[in-house]
């Protein structure tokens, strides 16, 4: 197992939409969500152990959301506010202290950056973060976005690859060299 990141309290881990719903036997599930959820609470841990903030972002759509492909969007639907799919997975340890997320809330309007919508970049500057560090489901989707807003954003931005599942794992290759020409630096499998 990789020794987790070395944490400051400017420091802020975004781990995003691990949600039931994009796990195996969820509406949308990535293979391998699942498995990322050990060593995610182990980062989860260090970040909270060095005093950074952990930030947990989630979908959480409306029953009848315009990304759904009844509503003529591209996705089934998934991760409708208050079911068992829009849960954090059972076993991804959020603490109480941990700020939670909700994005793409409208009926109208897809987000897929944790920061869309959200007030998440101002609340981290008024915190203090300067780096913020990201992880989760879907790495080819929300990710992605996230880490590239986060950067647009400002802030220093790290993704943890190997804590990261791809919906379309053989897009991997080119959108790493995306996120690395747009400033993310990131941490991948090889270098894991």
């Amino acid at each position: 197992m990789t020794r987790p990141l070395d944490y400051a309290p400017s420091d802020a881990l975004l781990v995003v939409d691990m949600q039931n719903d994009f796990c195996e036997g969820g509406a949308l599930a990535v293979t391998g969500g699942s498995a990322l959820v050990p060593a995610i609470n182990t980062e989860i841990a260090a970040a909270r152990a060095a005093g950074a903030l952990v930030v947990a972002s989630r979908d959480w759509h409306p029953v009848d959301h315009a990304s759904f492909q009844h509503r003529g969007g591209p996705w089934p639907e998934h991760c409708v506010q208050d079911t068992w799919g829009a849960a954090f997975h059972p076993e991804l340890e959020l603490s109480g202290d941990a700020i939670r997320i909700s994005k793409a809330c409208a009926f109208d309007a897809d987000a897929y950056s944790a920061f869309e919508g959200t007030g998440l970049g101002d609340y981290l500057r008024e915190r203090g973060i300067k780096r913020v560090i990201v992880c989760g489901l879907a790495l080819d989707v929300c990710v992605r976005a996230t880490a590239l807003e986060a950067v647009r954003q400002g802030f220093t931005t790290l993704l943890l690859e190997h804590l990261s599942a791809a919906v379309a794992p053989d897009s991997v290759t080119g959108m790493r060299g995306e996120l690395r020409d747009a400033g993310v630096q990131v941490q991948g499998v090889e270098s894991a």
